[in-house]
């Protein structure tokens, strides 16, 4: 069974809205294990925009189940991390302007940075994963920087599965068009998954993963671990944050890999 991280950053950003103190991601990250995630994330960016210092301290303090804590290369970032010794860091690109992850690492600048930063991780008994997109260049440079796990930015697909909703019932060309790039992203994240696993890599997956686009990933391989947000927490509005983890579980155990 894949594992689902749920990803708090969202969380964080409503209390942030108007610096209430309220709603606590913290707390709410437990409401989420006791429903069956089996992870909790949380991305501390540079400009503190959602996820606080504190945060990080808490969450390690009061959830049951691994952290991972999404982060950016930097010495302060790195810093941090060895002091406060989640489980997991995932090493991701930060951009001041953008709302959210737009892609993945290139680990091919500067890899010797990414190689000492995650030396560094390791010596504090924190394991590394590296935020990339479904590149087989990108793949085996997170081998040899020394990377434990790859988590593969599965934006496209997301973006491209929205884009074939119902084209089987509109056969027009666009729809055709619509379908094979879903199809096509689909295989290029099914392809870099196995070669990780082929490299020893811990294989994730993350980014705009929902309800509906979350099936064809979960039959087509046997990933290690999904890491959720922003559907989760939005769904969370109309149902409540315990529901909403416990259906995105069962839709992932309604779609199981046969492969080994």
């Amino acid at each position: 069974m894949i594992r689902l991280g749920i990803n708090i950053d969202h969380i964080a950003t409503l209390r942030q809205a108007r610096r209430e103190g309220f709603p606590d991601p913290v707390s709410l990250a437990a409401v989420a294990v006791q429903a069956g995630a089996d992870g909790i994330t949380a991305h501390l960016r540079e400009d503190r925009r959602h996820i606080q210092d504190e945060d990080i301290v808490r969450l390690k303090n009061t959830i049951t189940v691994p952290l991972n804590l999404e982060m950016a290369i930097t010495s302060e970032m790195v810093q941090i991390a060895c002091e406060k010794k989640p489980h997991w860091c995932c090493l991701v690109p930060e951009k001041r302007q953008e709302l959210t992850t737009e892609g993945g690492l290139n680990l091919s600048v500067h890899p010797l940075e990414f190689q000492q930063a995650i030396q560094q991780l390791h010596q504090a008994g924190i394991k590394v994963s590296v935020f990339i997109d479904p590149d087989a260049q990108m793949i085996v440079m997170a081998k040899e920087i020394g990377a434990d796990a790859i988590e593969i930015h599965t934006g496209p697909y997301a973006r491209s599965s929205k884009r074939s909703t119902n084209c089987e019932e509109k056969c027009t060309g666009s729809a055709l068009a619509q379908r094979s790039s879903f199809e096509h992203e689909l295989k290029k994240i099914v392809s870099s998954a196995k070669l990780a696993h082929e490299k020893g890599l811990i294989v994730n997956a993350g980014h705009g993963l929902d309800y509906d686009n979350v099936g064809p990933l979960v039959q087509a391989f046997p990933f290690y671990e999904f890491n959720i947000g922003f559907a989760v927490i939005a769904r969370a509005l109309e149902t409540g944050l315990a529901s909403a983890v416990n259906e995105m579980k069962e839709r992932m155990k309604q779609n199981v890999c046969v492969e080994s």
